[in-house]
C-alpha cells in the first residue's frame, strides 16, 4: 500500500535561533498529516485521542527544504491503532514519527473499541 503523503508549507516561525526547524514542530508536522489521514477514512478526527507521540531525528531541516509527511498504519488493536510516519525533506528522511491513536468516547471518558468499518479502512493501509 503507498503510503498517505502530505505536502508541508514550511514557515519561517517553525524555525529556531540558529535558522533550523524547532524539534517541536516535527510534532505539528505529524499531527497535520494524522488529521488529514484520519479526515480521508470519514470518520471525524474528534473520535480518537493521542495516547503516544515518539520521533527519532534523522536530520536537521532548513527553512528552505520541501518537506512532505508520508503515513502508513502499522499496528491495529482492539481500540487502538499506530501510525509510523516519515517526515521527508529534500527526498531524504529527516524524522520517523510513532503515532497511537485510541478510540475514544470524550462523554465516558474511556477507549471503545475501534468501529468495524474504521478497522476495515485502516486495514486496508497498512
Amino acid at each position: 500500500m503507498t503510503p498517505h503523503r502530505i505536502d508541508i508549507q514550511v514557515r519561517f516561525a517553525d524555525t529556531d535561533a540558529l535558522g533550523h526547524i524547532n524539534n517541536a514542530t516535527y510534532a505539528t508536522w505529524s499531527e497535520l498529516a494524522r488529521l488529514h489521514f484520519l479526515e480521508e477514512s470519514g470518520n471525524a478526527p474528534v473520535n480518537f485521542i493521542l495516547a503516544h507521540l515518539a520521533i527519532d531525528f534523522r536530520r536537521q531541516v532548513d527553512y528552505t527544504d520541501t518537506v512532505h509527511v508520508e503515513s502508513r498504519v502499522s499496528a491495529i488493536g482492539n481500540t487502538s491503532f499506530t501510525l509510523a510516519q516519515v517526515v521527508h525533506a529534500n527526498g531524504a528522511v529527516a524524522a520517523e514519527v510513532k503515532s497511537v491513536i485510541v478510540s475514544f468516547d470524550y462523554q465516558a471518558q474511556r477507549s471503545v473499541p475501534i468501529p468495524a468499518a474504521l478497522r476495515a479502512w485502516l486495514g486496508s493501509r497498512a
